[in-house]
This record gives structure tokens, C-alpha cells and sequence, in this order.
């Protein structure tokens, strides 16, 4: 995810603080990582030194000073451009839970036990999912991103599920290689 794009897309919205900005991160994209202060600080240096954003100005408030970053020309067509591209597939999909599997075949261990632990973790993690979407004050960003991971889990579960299936034949095919 761009730290970057993402914040010149809340920029668009009007000028911003930073502290504002990473508020409204943390709100828009509740299943992210929060954003640091300092990663939106110098992120927004790099913006300003890449004629993306401008300062507006500064404030006190009765407080420390606080500086006003707007989004430039330069900066709404360069989010416009990143928002509008495809982003490509992942020519190749790593994750841990076959990283794991594999090895637990490779090892000799117990592939089925794990995938079935696994299991019962993504589907405790479906629930507090659904019920944090369906929350009568769920925001829309919290249902966007819950239905994302939700989608994601269950592509998993499938997969959990194929190889679950094929266990039996991958565990002899391994050991035919490994003798061979």
C-alpha cells in the first residue's frame, strides 16, 4: 500500500494537518496498520519536496504549532493517475500458511493437524470480522475492509480445504522424490 498516494488522496479531500491526516488514515483504513506520526511527517516533507503538496500555513491554537499541507495540480494528477491503474496480480502468491504446510511435509510432521488449527483460527477470525461489519455503527470503511479480508479468508479456506484433500497423494509424492 502507498503511504504516499494514500495520503494525497485524503489531501483531496482539503487542506490537512498531519496529525489530522493520520487520524483519518487510521479511521478510512481500519484493517491497516496504523500509521506512525513520523512516517506521515516525513512522508509529507517528501510531498512538499516533490512538488505533490504545498504548506498552507501554520496554526497554534493555543498550543505547539501546527503546519497546513494542501494537495498542488501535480499532487491531484498524480493520485488521480495511481488510483486509476490496474494494480497487477501477484505473479506469485507466498504466504505462511503454505510455507508451513510444505515444510510440515517435507519434515514429516503433521500437515493435517496444522491446516486443521488453521482452520479453526481463520474461522474465529471470520466471526469477529462479521460481527465488527455488521455493528450498527460500523463505518463504511470498516465494512469495505472487513468484506476484503472476509474474501481473503475464505480463499484461503478453500485452499485449506484442497489440500487437506490432497494430502495423501502429496505426502507419497514427496517421499517418492525424496527417495529418488
Amino acid at each position: 500500500m502507498s503511504t504516499r498516494h494514500i495520503l494525497l488522496g485524503l489531501l483531496a479531500g482539503g487542506p490537512s494537518h498531519g496529525y489530522d491526516l493520520k487520524r483519518r488514515h487510521d479511521d478510512h483504513f481500519p484493517q491497516a496498520r496504523p500509521l506512525a506520526y513520523g512516517q506521515v511527517y516525513t512522508t509529507l516533507q517528501r510531498l512538499v519536496r516533490d512538488g505533490l503538496a504545498e504548506v498552507a500555513g501554520t496554526d497554534a491554537d493555543g498550543g505547539p504549532e501546527r503546519t497546513l499541507y494542501r494537495l498542488t495540480a501535480a499532487g491531484s494528477r498524480e493520485v488521480g493517475d495511481w488510483s486509476g491503474q490496474v494494480t497487477a496480480p501477484a505473479p506469485f502468491v507466498t504466504n505462511e500458511i503454505f510455507a508451513k504446510v510444505v515444510v510440515a511435509i517435507l519434515t514429516g510432521g503433521d500437515p493435517a493437524a496444522h491446516l486443521r488449527a488453521q482452520r479453526a483460527a481463520h474461522l474465529a477470525r471470520m466471526r469477529e470480522l462479521t460481527a465488527l461489519k455488521t455493528a450498527p455503527d460500523a463505518s463504511l470503511a470498516t465494512v469495505l475492509a472487513a468484506d476484503y479480508a472476509l474474501h481473503h479468508l475464505d480463499a484461503d479456506l478453500r485452499w485449506m480445504t484442497t489440500t487437506q484433500d490432497r494430502l495423501t497423494s502429496l505426502t507419497a509424492l514427496t517421499a517418492e522424490v525424496d527417495r529418488a
